[in-house]
């Protein structure tokens, strides 16, 4: 038997046995990671390790692409890049500190407040997005959408399933709390979801009303109470102030931009 042939039926074998094991990886890139062992030298031993690490980095990333998909993010933006510059209200140090995920250990929610376009939502889906890539499960939401579902579930007879997918989250991000304001029943409805996560998982808010103005689209001053109670109990707020955050970010790439012409201008060598 031939030195080619026995790398075919080898092939083959890894392929059938790659297929059954479930090792896509392997099946796919066997070959490549052969030949770069051969060219390498590398011990049978050191070869395994390859192909085992490359598997499981592989699975890593399907992972890591699953949850991200199944958050729902209207969008991708992520926490590097938030232009810092351009929102003087909001801490550098406190959005280190949330990208490092210790608050979803405790179950700690955050609240977001400022006006609309102060990058409360670019910060939000960051936070959500940095909390996927740490293997937590998240699910990006806004407060309308929510209470939709909620309420067909509850006309369906399904509420309970729902407020238990819900309550199984690390963290839910929940935006534009306060746009549309709510009859009786949807904020009783709301009000399950945050009683579910209370102190075990994290809540992420995201509104451009202050707690002062919550009364104006939650009709039971009592359920207000109690809401602002529980997003509130050691809880990292966030204030991104009034000023557009997409107008001084614009204002802010034009200026680093024209810096860097000029400096280039200075030093054409």
């Amino acid at each position: 038997m031939t030195a080619t042939t026995t790398d075919a039926a080898a092939l083959a074998t890894i392929q059938a046995a790659s297929r059954d094991l479930k090792l896509p990886m392997v099946r796919a890139d066997a070959e490549r990671i052969a030949t770069d062992a051969q060219r390498s030298k590398l011990s049978y031993l050191a070869f395994l390790a390859d192909v085992l690490a490359a598997e499981v980095d592989q699975r890593a990333e399907r992972r890591r692409q699953r949850r991200i998909h199944e958050a729902r993010f209207p969008r991708i933006k992520r926490l590097a890049d938030f232009d810092l510059d351009a929102a003087p209200t909001v801490n550098p140090a406190t959005v280190a500190t949330l990208a490092g995920g210790n608050y979803l250990t405790a179950g700690d929610p955050i609240v977001l407040l400022g006006d609309s376009g102060t990058g409360k939502s670019h910060l939000l889906i960051g936070l959500g997005l940095a909390a996927c890539e740490q293997g937590h499960r998240v699910r990006y939401i806004t407060a309308a959408q929510l209470t939709n579902e909620l309420a067909e579930a509850a006309d369906e007879r399904r509420l309970s399933r729902v407020v238990a997918r819900y309550g199984r989250l690390d963290l839910l991000c929940l935006d534009e709390l306060g746009y549309v304001q709510l009859d009786s029943r949807g904020s009783e409805l709301r009000f399950q979801i945050l009683t579910k996560r209370e102190e075990k998982s994290s809540v992420a808010v995201a509104s451009h009303r202050p707690f002062s103005e919550w009364a104006q689209v939650i009709p039971d001053p009592r359920l207000v109470s109690a809401v602002i109670d529980r997003l509130t109990f050691n809880a990292h707020i966030i204030e991104t102030g009034t000023a557009s955050y997409r107008l001084r970010a614009t204002r802010t790439r034009r200026t680093r931009r024209a810096k860097t012409k000029e400096h280039a201008g200075a030093n054409p060598g």
